[in-house]
């Protein structure tokens, strides 16, 4: 799926603004909102997640359908000459998209664009209607369970379900997050472009791929640009190679972005694309041929008001905050992020690992991986799990086909913290695996991030199908807290197990909630001295281990999640606050990760 831009053949009108919005409760659909101006509607932004922009907790936790609602225009002659497309880049967790009252499209996911021809359905002046639902259970992803919660039971048999029992800990912030384009291309057109680079010496090939739409036939062009917009060279026809003399490669945080050209018919596409390679070797983990070192964070989509709605001026802070630190990676937890924050860590060389948003599949989860006691080995849960097995089929086609020619995108996290030991685990995820390896272009390496309760090597199911081992660790903190030493040997002799797979390993997520502000004389739990002192004693254990890849803060920033007696406000194990000042722990990563070198060659120091 191809980002929308502007080009000689294409325009791409941006509908972002003031929508009108009403929340649903229950009549919506009976009296017809969508065919008409809503009743009662309040002004409304887009892009945003809606929960945080009224003064009222019932608006903050609504449990259904919310309609937004604008009226577009798009001129006559761009309806008769081009090829008229909505796009929606993320509608949290379902969408259906009404023109003039008549529905047009549906879909289901929250994270990932979706889009529909607008050309029979337009008359000029258009009333257009996009109805949000933001219940989870064991259809979405992430899943939400419709009987329990992480504290049990909240409702009796038979009751009818009034709010969201998440089964992940993060709000489950909705709305129009992400922007809402129109975007026009001849009515042939270019549909899809993939690349693949192999290096060789100081040169490179570049394989391509184009796929069109409209009639087939017709001349392909296809050019490498420089940075300069200088023609490097050329191909003809709608699959070929670009061979590059002296190819400028794409490194960690010393980017060179190339752009691809497409000609096909009438129609002009440009991609920026960089050349670098990605292998996992032994135990390293290698990019354009050295061994590779991962510093950086999980990271949320999160900031007060907009909650998980795009914010650039926010993501271009996080980049500079993360240059300041001398980090070099981030992982998109625990969803695709936007797709404005890929091409800038494209443009700024930042390593990201990119995750689908199958958060959940444990505590009380009852799908897919039969996570109940006494589930089979080798069947799915028959009620629940076969939705979730296939809307996490579905999640992980459209992420690949979306970020499969992103050089910043070195691996794709398939889970994160699933109960990696239970029954039925193997078969709910080695086709998963197969599934996505099989659609990467650049069979980049797969893996899933696994949680503490999997247990070892010996029970948990990525040691068996992860091509890099990621651990989410909290010893010292949920393992063994306040005490440091004791639970940082258990840490060790655990990777001393992991390391006899002969597998490269990086931690995910490690961390211990910090209120900003709050010191001490001694590292107490929760002050800023303990969260130091916490990544001081588990990065001397990572230290010893030179098959450890990487190392990954959880949380880069406080963040929002439901309430609870273990959240004040939210999750408070940023190293920056919600509002990204630096608490201690960020000052010690600044000075550790500046000193630890990017491409240590196995050997840190």
């Amino acid at each position: 799926m191809l980002y929308p831009i502007m080009t000689f053949s294409r325009t791409v009108t941006d509908l972002s603004g003031i929508w009108d919005f009403q929340i649903d409760h229950g009549q919506g659909f009976a009296q017809s909102w969508y065919a008409e101006p809503l009743p009662d509607p309040i002004p409304m932004p887009v892009p945003a997640s809606y929960n945080d922009l009224a003064e009222d907790v019932a608006f903050r936790d609504h449990y259904g359908w919310v309609f937004y609602q604008r009226r577009i225009a798009v001129p006559e002659w761009l309806r008769n000459s081009q090829r008229v497309v909505l796009r929606c880049e993320a509608v949290t967790h379902k969408a259906i998209v009404y023109l003039n009252g008549v529905e047009i499209c549906r879909h289901k996911g929250g994270f990932l664009p979706f889009e529909t021809e607008l050309n029979g359905h337009l008359q000029g002046d258009d009333l257009l209607t996009i109805a949000v639902d933001n219940r989870i259970d064991y259809t979405t992803l992430p899943t939400g369970n419709p009987e329990n919660y992480w504290g049990g039971a909240v409702r009796k048999p038979g009751e009818p379900q009034t709010e969201n029992y998440p089964n992940f800990d993060f709000f489950n912030y909705c709305g129009l997050t992400r922007p809402v384009r129109i975007y026009t291309t001849p009515k042939e057109y270019i549909e899809d472009l993939t690349l693949v680079s192999e290096l060789h010496g100081d040169g490179a090939t570049v394989r391509y791929e184009v796929k069109t739409g409209g009639e087939a036939g017709g001349d392909c062009l296809v050019t490498l640009l420089d940075r300069e917009g200088r023609e490097v060279c050329a191909s003809h026809g709608l699959t070929g190679e670009l061979l590059v003399p002296k190819a400028q490669l794409w490194q960690p945080l010393k980017p060179y972005l190339y752009t691809v050209r497409v000609r096909w018919k009438e129609d002009v596409y440009e991609l920026p694309y960089g050349i670098r390679s990605v292998e996992v070797r032994g135990t390293e983990f290698l990019i354009n041929g050295r061994s590779f070192y991962f510093k950086g964070y999980g990271k949320h989509e999160d900031s007060f008001p907009n909650g998980r709605g795009e914010n650039l001026v926010l993501t271009a802070k996080d980049f500079s905050l993360m240059k300041w630190q001398g980090a070099n990676s981030f992982r998109c937890s625990h969803y695709p992020y936007s797709e404005e924050t890929l091409r800038l860590a494209d443009r700024e060389g930042f390593v990201v690992i990119d995750e689908t948003p199958a958060v959940g599949l444990a505590m009380f989860f009852g799908g897919g991986a039969n996570f109940r006691e006494g589930g089979s080995v080798d069947t799915f849960d028959p009620e629940h799990g076969m939705q979730t097995f296939e809307h996490h089929r579905e999640v992980i086609r459209d992420l690949i086909a979306r970020d499969k020619n992103y050089a910043c995108v070195v691996m794709w996290n398939l889970a994160n913290e699933p109960d990696g030991k239970a029954k039925g685990a193997y078969n709910y995820f080695a086709p998963l695996f197969a599934l996505a390896r099989s659609l990467d272009p650049q069979r980049r390496p797969m893996t899933l991030s696994s949680v503490q309760m999997a247990g070892g090597p010996d029970t948990d199911v990525s040691a068996r199908l992860s091509d890099v081992i990621c651990l989410n660790r909290y010893y010292g903190w949920y393992v063994g807290g306040p005490k440091l030493r004791e639970p940082c040997e258990r840490f060790r002799e655990e990777l001393r197990e992991w390391e006899a797979l002969g597998k490269p390993l990086m931690i995910t997520e490690y961390g211990a909630d910090t209120v900003a502000g709050l010191h001490d004389t001694a590292p107490v739990m929760f002050t800023e001295e303990y969260q130091a002192e916490y990544y001081k004693a588990n990065n001397a254990v990572l230290d010893e281990f030179p098959f450890v890849v990487g190392e990954h803060v959880w949380n880069f920033a406080d963040f929002a999640t439901s309430q609870g007696i273990s959240r004040v406000q939210g999750n408070k194990k940023g190293i920056f606050t919600r509002d990204r000042r630096p608490k201690l722990a960020a000052h010690y990563f600044r000075e550790r990760w500046r000193r630890l070198p990017d491409f240590p060659e196995n050997q840190k120091s």
